[in-house]
């Protein structure tokens, strides 16, 4: 009996140490995990920058009433935003951060219906709002694209432009993100970013600084990093907080 249980007792102790090995090979498995999906996050990123937009609860009309006013700097100088994207008719142009949709329309009627839009966003919700709005509007030459938060999702060199507004500080692996752009733009093609300069006084800069994770010379050269020229910063009238630059493939 004492052999017995001493075998067993023996048994018992190999078993617990076969899964305490489990468990720290799991382990040490999840921590190499994390650490590939953090590979190329952006530093200084600010924590859940992006946890409204992919909030299942997320209210679209909400956003609306944040994004398309006359006090957002992106919206009251819509027309020279898209005066500057240079769009003709038989383009194709893709919005990544497409949102609430307030640059589909235009760009949509600036390509025509030989020409194409690809309104792309990382939110559910939105991309809900998108194509119910495209249907609604009967925008036959625009295509909604769900993206993630590495790549844009489209093929390669298949658009002439790439406008990517106030949404470039919310890229969490820029230089993925990059690479997809990069690859989905023809030769010739124009990456047209515009984002937030992180100066201002009060409460304002305060929030841009504690929002957006590096200031204008940081991102661009993060683009010039990823393979585009920098071509020009474009003066639209009206920008205080904004700026818009121009880059080419």
């Amino acid at each position: 009996l004492a052999s017995g249980w001493g075998q067993t007792a023996t048994l018992e102790a190999d078993d617990a140490a076969v899964a305490t090995q489990q468990a720290d090979a799991k382990q040490e498995a999840d921590q190499r995990a994390d650490q590939d999906d953090n590979a190329g996050r952006a530093q200084d990123l600010p924590a859940g920058i992006n946890d409204s937009f992919l909030d299942p609860d997320m209210k679209v009309e909400d956003f609306i009433q944040r994004f398309e006013i006359e006090s957002r700097e992106v919206f009251a100088c819509r027309h020279q935003i898209l005066a500057a994207v240079g769009l003709k008719p038989g383009m194709a142009v893709a919005d990544v951060g497409s949102g609430t949709g307030l640059y589909v329309a235009p760009f949509a009627a600036a390509v025509g219906l030989e020409g194409k839009v690809y309104a792309i966003d990382i939110s559910p919700n939105f991309i809900k709002h998108l194509r119910s709005r495209v249907k609604n509007e009967q925008m036959e030459n625009v295509e909604v694209v769900l993206c993630s938060d590495h790549s844009i999702n489209l093929p390669p060199n298949s658009v002439d432009r790439i406008f990517v507004c106030d949404v470039y500080h919310h890229f969490e692996f820029p230089a993925s993100s990059l690479a997809s752009i990069r690859s989905a733009l023809r030769d010739g093609g124009e990456l047209i970013l515009i984002d937030f300069a992180r100066d201002g006084e009060g409460e304002r800069g305060e929030w841009l600084r504690n929002h957006v994770r590096a200031p204008q010379e940081v991102f661009q050269q993060e683009i010039v990093d990823a393979g585009f020229k920098f071509k020009e910063e474009v003066a639209i009238d009206g920008f205080k907080e904004n700026y818009c630059l121009r880059f080419t493939k």
